[in-house]
Parts: structure tokens; sequence; C-alpha cells
């Protein structure tokens, strides 16, 4: 359920403690497959030129024999000639070209796993079976669609975002005043982004997975999935940054910061449903209303106090002694956000947030995955 590059990334970690970003990895996979290329042609080039050579030679010898006057003088010039030359003389067949890389697909049998791991859960995975051949790779990137034949916009498939509605920006956070000063401290942060046509479409996950981490009963993830539409349901798997010192006192704010964009006139309703154990125990219902902005209808929800149950609960797990008991205890928490038509009750977003402890030189980190059921 993660990509080619989180893997490699991660294994990497594990052998050497490096850390390397998906896109670094997939950057330098580019440059050793166009050495392996490189490699490839030069063998057959090299390959190539010894039958051409030997069947130059071949020529030689035969042209030589024909010339004899008499059958003893050919036969003396063949026994003339060293082992290395009649070697020479036959067709020899080409060098075997280097086999093609082949990546670990994982962590080393015995080898622990890491809490940076680009993973949706620390439980088993879902799994496919693997194909009886390597899938091949493409040292050449394609080219991009010309914009005649684009009808998809390009932050389709690439984003958060339906048909309907996309999400720009979402983020936890906690701000404290301080010598007249504004501090705030972002525990989760999805940013603003500009993708392009060439950048790559977003990982899949099995939706079937987690129905049993976000509340199976009505109005669940399962219920709302086969409701549809299909293509406004993601992943999102957060890496939190709980390294604030600041908690409590009256100077302290907690709160949550959206903004979408949509393709009509509507009022919204954003559905935040906090699960434990896969069972719902706390949900925050809010209306937004559209307001046009360049030519597009925007709905911002800004500074929305964050309730006190989420409160306690970044306290409580913050005062966990380990990292690996903050991640055992988020193994089993999530949160389920459903965007909403008001007036037709349609889903135009629905996102499903799991998480982890970032490490404090990492900061705030996600990842994106689509929710598929095939």
């Amino acid at each position: 359920m993660y990509g080619r590059n989180e893997l490699i990334a991660r294994y990497i970690k594990l052998r050497t403690g490096k850390t390397r970003t998906r896109k670094q990895v997939s950057s330098h996979i580019q440059v050793l497959a166009r050495k392996r290329v490189r490699e490839y042609q030069s063998s057959i080039k090299v390959s190539s030129h010894i039958q051409v050579l030997a069947k130059r030679k071949s020529r030689e010898i035969q042209t030589k024999l024909k010339d004899q006057v008499s059958k003893d003088k050919a036969l003396q010039t063949v026994a003339n000639l060293s082992s290395a030359q009649i070697v020479s003389a036959s067709v020899m067949k080409p060098q075997t070209p280097f086999p093609p890389a082949v990546f670990w697909p994982g962590p080393m049998p015995g080898q622990p796993g890491h809490s940076q791991d680009i993973k949706p859960f620390v439980q088993p995975p879902y799994t496919t079976l693997p194909t009886s051949h390597p899938a091949s790779i493409s040292y050449e990137p394609m080219s991009p669609p010309r914009p005649a034949a684009i009808t998809a916009p390009v932050w389709q498939d690439r984003t958060i975002a339906s048909s309907k509605l996309r999400l720009m920006e979402y983020s936890a956070f906690l701000e404290t005043q301080k010598d007249r000063e504004t501090y705030k401290h972002l525990f989760v942060h999805i940013g603003p982004s500009n993708p392009s046509y060439s950048d790559p479409l977003l990982e899949s996950i099995d939706v079937r997975q987690i129905y049993d981490k976000f509340s199976e009963k009505k109005g669940g993830l399962k219920e709302l999935y086969e409701k549809g539409p299909r293509n406004a349901f993601f992943l999102v798997k957060f890496w939190a940054d709980l390294s604030s010192d600041t908690e409590e006192g009256s100077n302290v704010f907690y709160g949550v910061s959206s903004q979408y964009s949509g393709t009509e006139n509507i009022t919204i309703s954003v559905s935040t449903k906090v699960c434990s154990f896969g069972k719902q125990v706390v949900e925050k219902v809010e209306t937004e209303y559209a307001r046009m902005e360049g030519g597009k209808y925007m709905f911002r929800i800004h500074r929305s106090p964050m309730c006190e149950y989420m409160i306690n609960f970044i306290h409580k797990l913050k005062h966990l002694p380990e990292k690996y008991m903050m991640n055992s205890v988020l193994e089993n928490f999530t949160i389920l956000q459903v965007v909403s038509n008001r007036e037709t009750q349609e889903t135009l977003l629905c996102i499903a947030f799991v998480f982890e402890v970032s490490t404090s030189e990492h900061g705030a980190q996600y990842h994106v995955y689509r929710l598929v059921d095939d």
C-alpha cells in the first residue's frame, strides 16, 4: 500500500541510517537507469564489433585457403595458425547484457521497522499477488499530454479533489502570545500546491482494509463509499509534530483551519468525526458559504476552535515517555472528515486521516492516497 520509492527510502534508512525523500530516490533511480542503458548499449556495441571482427577473420582464412595451390599447403597454413587465431576465426556469441536492477521490496528479514517509514498503518498491509515477470522500467519519461487533448483538470487524481470540490489547505495548530508576539506551531498541515501534468498520479489503497478503523455504523466510511462518488475518497497519512512545549494557559489557542475550492455556488457542511478503536467518540459539524474569488467559489473555515476532547488527547499523548508508545496509541486513533452539499447531502469530499508521530527534525509531514475497491 505504498510505492516503490518509499520502500527504497525505507531500505536506505534501515541499512545506512540516512534519510532520503521520495523525489531524491526517484531522481537517483533515473540516473542509475540511464547509466544502465548506456552500459547495455556499450555491451551490445562491443559484442557486435566482436562478431564483425570474427567474420572478417574467418573470411580472410577462407580466402587464404582457397588461394593455396594444393590441399597440403592449405592444411599447413591452418597448422601454422595459433590457437588464439583459430578461436577468433569462429563466430563468437555476444556477451550477455547486465540484468535489470532489482530493488529490495521491503525491509531486510529480521530488521526492525521505523516510525518514519512511509506506510499508512503499522498493521500488516493489504497485499496483492506478485506478477510472474518483473515490470519493465521506462528509462525515458513520457511527454505530458498536449493541452488540446486534456479533458480532466491538472489537479484531478494528483491532489485531494473530486469533480466538484478541491482541498486547498488544511492545518491543526497551536497559537500562543508571548511578549506581544504570536507564535504558531503546526501539529499537522497540508499546504497549498500547484500540480502540473508531469507530476505523478496519487497512489491507491484498497478502502476495504480500513473500514474497521472508521465506524462501520450508519454514516461510516463503508456506507459513504458505497454511496459514492468514488473519486471523492482519499486517505492522508500524517506525521504529527508534537515538539511544542506550550500546553496550557489563557493565552494559548488550539485551532483548525481549512480551505476548499469548488465549482458551484452552494453551501457546504463539514463533518469531522474522531474515532477510537473504530468507534466514533465525538463529531463536529460546521457550515460554510461560497465566496466568489478569481472565478472560483472558495470556502474557508478559519481558526475553528479545536474541541476539548482533542486538546486533552494531545496533552495526554505528549506526556507519554517514549515515541513508540505514542505511535501505539495512534494506531487506534483516526479522523474522518466528510464535506457534503448541505442541501442535497451529496458527498463532495471524504478524507480519512491516520497518524504517527514525526521526529522533531522533520516537523509535520503527510502523504496522500486515493481510496479504491479494485
